[in-house]
């Protein structure tokens, strides 16, 4: 006797939960159950009472804010659950009302239809690896805004830096050297001088983590490939590869690109085509990481004595394609910056090219470690 399945909606929030179930077939009754504590083991209680019908339980909930541990935990009980991508779940433009009763109905319908988009799922370690980096590009944030503060300071009392390097050594001797009219100025000035350091340092101790944490993690062999492309250093790659996950998911290229949102939109109807400028509907940390390794591309190809050391010990066809991907991406560089393109837009298309390159990289590695 075939058992029958039961889609479970989940609006899930801090401290509750509104289910809504609805039973399969075009027809099949939807309902809402109620709301529950947010905690797991309420969860659990509403699935034991569930199943117990002889139902075949189907779960679903937005990404959010409470992350996949109730993903992980309903997938170890033996149920089947898709995260929702917000973004992507189907909207009636003329609906006004918004409450949890029907987010959680909406889930379930679209659940059972079909309609939902799921996002990609990290495992526990390459989570714990992207809350590393992820942190680290707050700290450089934190960083950012130090130093736009203390500059700022220096500027409102006239004093400018006539040296050609800021943050150098004869930087901070000049800053040392500036005495302010008042003693509330003064203490200011150090105040957002330790500002910056602390957050240099903050930033230094992150990096070493890790660069500490890397060769303990099912991913360093991809790490390592992926520096053999100019521009990607350690950051670069374990930013790309902790929110990405296995490369290899991905069949082509094309679908990388979609997938970080570098794929240009299009407004097309009849005979009208428009294409606009890039969707950036895709992981925005990669995006960014994979934006600032373009720029190394505005320079004549070359293998530094940097990038010799990152390129010991790989596969020669790894370095191979590295070598193609630096050929052929600063010629398109310096090609599409004589035809009057704006850096910003030339960097954008380096950046897709070299998504690419990194997937090539990827299925190569693959290959070479199933043979």
């Amino acid at each position: 006797m075939k058992k029958d399945i039961i889609f479970v909606g989940l609006d899930v929030h801090k401290n509750s939960i509104s289910v809504a179930l609805a039973d399969a077939g075009r027809d099949g009754e939807i309902r809402y159950y109620g709301v529950i504590d947010g905690d797991l083991e309420s969860v659990h209680k509403v699935a034991r009472k569930l199943q117990s019908t002889g139902a075949t339980l189907r779960f679903v909930y937005e990404a959010g804010p409470c992350g996949y541990v109730l993903y992980r935990s309903l997938t170890s009980k033996g149920f089947e659950c898709i995260v929702a991508a917000p973004s992507k779940i189907p909207r009636k433009s003329g609906d006004r009302i918004k409450n949890d009763r029907r987010d959680a109905l909406t889930l379930a319908r679209l659940h059972r239809a079909g309609e939902l988009t799921p996002v990609y799922v990290p495992t526990e370690e390459d989570e714990a690896m992207r809350d590393l980096t992820r942190g680290r590009e707050d700290a450089t944030k934190a960083l950012r805004v130090a130093k736009q503060h203390l500059l700022a300071f220096l500027l409102r009392y006239g004093h400018r830096y006539s040296g050609k390097t800021y943050w150098s050594k004869a930087f901070w001797n000049w800053i040392a050297d500036i005495k302010m009219p008042h003693r509330a100025q003064q203490i200011m000035l150090q105040e957002y001088v330790h500002a910056v350091h602390e957050q240099c340092e903050r930033v230094q101790r992150l990096t070493d983590q890790i660069r500490e944490l890397v060769p303990q993690w099912q991913l360093a062999p991809m790490v390592k490939a992926l520096q053999a492309l100019r521009g990607v250093s350690l950051i670069v790659a374990c930013t790309t590869l902790d929110e990405l996950g296995d490369l290899t998911r991905f069949s082509k290229p094309k679908q990388l690109m979609a997938y970080l949102g570098q794929v240009p939109s299009e407004w097309s109807s009849g005979d009208s085509n428009h294409r606009g400028s890039i969707t950036k509907t895709g992981n925005s940390h990669v995006r960014r990481a994979l934006t600032e390794a373009a720029h190394a591309y505005s320079y004549p190809a070359r293998e530094s004595r940097a990038l010799l050391k990152r390129l010991e010990g790989l596969p020669q066809t790894i370095q191979q394609i590295a070598w193609k991907a630096q050929v052929r991406l600063c010629a398109r560089f310096r090609r599409l910056m004589a035809r009057g393109k704006t850096r910003n837009n030339v960097v954008t298309a380096t950046a897709r090219e070299l998504s690419a390159f990194i997937w090539a990289i990827a299925q190569e590695l693959q290959t070479k470690s199933q043979a």
